[in-house]
């Protein structure tokens, strides 16, 4: 299952962008993979205090998204979805700056991490 991890300025998360970003990185993964993937697709949106947020050993105000997409490993490299990684960085910072204005574009960090088979699970049971 494709998850995302969004660490997010929490004055930013105002209870009307929640559905909007869940929305939009769901469709990165439909965007990427085909409409079927969008339904398995979680996101989790993580507030980070301003005073909690740094950039070279600085306090920062603004916000700077830094966004984790894991999924399995063998889904970068199918040959059906060519360049699966880099469009995936590149429809996830687009649907963020979609969403919290074109400002935000050059602070947005996406890490695609690959899970190795038999290394998660659901139910109880390694899927």
């Amino acid at each position: 299952m494709p998850h995302f991890n969004v660490h997010i300025r929490e004055e930013t998360l105002d209870g009307t962008v929640e559905p909007k970003l869940i929305a939009a990185l769901a469709d990165v993964v439909g965007a990427v993979y085909g409409e079927g993937f969008r339904r398995l697709v979680g996101v989790d949106l993580i507030g980070v205090p301003q005073h909690r947020r740094g950039i070279g050993g600085t306090p920062v105000d603004i916000d700077a998204p830094l966004v984790t997409l894991s999924m399995r490993e063998a889904a970068y490299h199918l040959a059906e979805v060519p360049d699966a990684p880099a469009r995936l960085v590149a429809a996830t910072t687009d649907a963020l700056a979609g969403v919290l204005g074109e400002a935000v574009r050059e602070q947005v960090v996406v890490t695609i991490v690959g899970v190795p088979d038999g290394r998660t699970g659901v139910a109880g049971a390694v899927a």
